[in-house]
């Protein structure tokens, strides 16, 4: 695949793609951290639209993967720009020295991450998953926040909330080019929005599904994605396990 492009910042742009290993990055590239279920893929589809002009609603997720690759599930990666953007669940590493750290309220993300869990065939205790932390990956939701939030590596970083990109995602968006150093007109940014709606999104699953073989093909990825979900989906009891342990990362984020 070839990709003719130049780079607003200036930097280097590769015609013929490089490749090389997902562990090999460079300082300038970009990282899109955030805990599993926390709008992840969601940005990693509204990216390769800003970044490479690509339509959403047309594009297989194996592009897209491509494109603005996962380092879970790549030992390859084709580099076409610098900054190269990934997304990743990772706790602070120091090679991720640009961040753009994804955080959504840790209720929904956990009946989010349940129902995950559930569609791939775990057979799972909501309560105990939560007080125990068993299976989750890469941590409990807290300390992921606690660790981010620490810094422990002086990344470059901004914070980005899933009910942001709910609310305002042109916005957004501005602030991740602005981040990144991505000059982007708003009506651009306007159409990467209007192509890459959750909705869309769900609607282009069901037609071209996902490049994880491992997924199940009669189970929704893009289940709900409402913000205040946990309102009607989290059990009394496992809501008070996950406040005993989150209300302070809850707070910390505004959630509370």
């Amino acid at each position: 695949m070839l990709i003719q492009a130049k780079h607003d910042s200036g930097k280097e742009v590769a015609g013929a793609a490089e490749l090389r290993r997902i562990t090999d990055s460079d300082p300038d590239d970009v990282f899109v951290a955030g805990y599993p279920k926390s709008g992840n893929t969601w940005i990693q589809y509204m990216l390769a639209g800003t970044i490479y002009g690509i339509d959403a609603r047309l594009a297989p997720d194996s592009l897209i993967q491509d494109l603005i690759p996962d380092v879970h599930y790549k030992e390859l990666y084709r580099r076409y720009l610098t900054p190269t953007f990934f997304k990743t669940h990772d706790l602070p590493r120091p090679q991720y020295r640009r961040v753009i750290y994804l955080v959504r309220d840790g209720r929904d993300v956990m009946v989010s991450y349940f129902h995950h869990l559930t569609a791939l065939g775990n057979r799972l205790d909501f309560l105990k998953l939560v007080t125990t932390g068993e299976g989750l990956f890469p941590c409990r939701w807290h300390e992921h926040i606690e660790a981010w939030t620490a810094n422990p590596h002086g990344a470059q970083m901004i914070t980005i909330s899933y009910e942001m990109l709910k609310r305002d995602p042109v916005t957004a968006l501005e602030r991740i080019c602005d981040f990144a150093v991505l000059e982007r007109e708003r009506p651009m940014l306007e159409s990467v929005v209007r192509n890459s709606t959750f909705e869309i999104l769900r609607e282009r699953e069901k037609k071209f599904g996902w490049a994880d073989p491992g997924w199940p093909k009669d189970k929704a990825f893009l289940r709900r994605g409402e913000v205040g979900s946990f309102k009607d989906e989290m059990p009394g009891a496992v809501l008070q396990s996950f406040m005993e342990q989150s209300a302070p990362a809850l707070k910390r984020l505004g959630y509370l």
